[in-house]
C-alpha cells in the first residue's frame, strides 16, 4: 500500500499492509514502520482501495467533491446564523 494523501508527510511511501479494521469509528489500515512500530492511517489516505470515479476524473486537480463543498456551504450558513442570533441577544 502507498500513502496517497496530498499533504501527508509520508506521501509516496510504501508499506506492507498488516491489517485493516474500524478503529475509533474510522476505516483504518495498520502497518509497521521502519522501526517495527505498528502504525495506522485512514484507509482513504492510501491506495488500499481502487480509486473512485471522481478522483480519476479530477486527476488530482480537485481535493473536494461537489457534495463536500455543498455540505461545507450549509455548515458555514449555520455558523453565520448562530453568530447573528448571538449578536441580537
Amino acid at each position: 500500500m502507498e500513502v496517497t494523501h496530498p499533504f501527508h508527510p509520508w506521501r509516496g511511501r510504501r508499506f506492507v499492509l498488516a491489517t485493516r479494521k474500524q478503529n475509533w469509528g474510522e476505516d483504518r489500515v495498520m502497518f509497521y514502520d521502519a522501526h517495527g512500530r505498528l502504525r495506522s492511517l485512514l484507509a482513504s489516505w492510501t491506495n488500499v482501495d481502487e480509486q473512485d470515479v471522481f478522483a480519476q476524473v479530477a486527476g488530482g486537480k480537485s481535493f473536494l467533491r461537489p457534495d463536500d463543498l455543498a455540505d461545507l456551504a450549509v455548515l458555514i450558513d449555520e455558523i453565520r446564523s448562530r453568530h447573528r442570533r448571538a449578536r441580537v441577544k
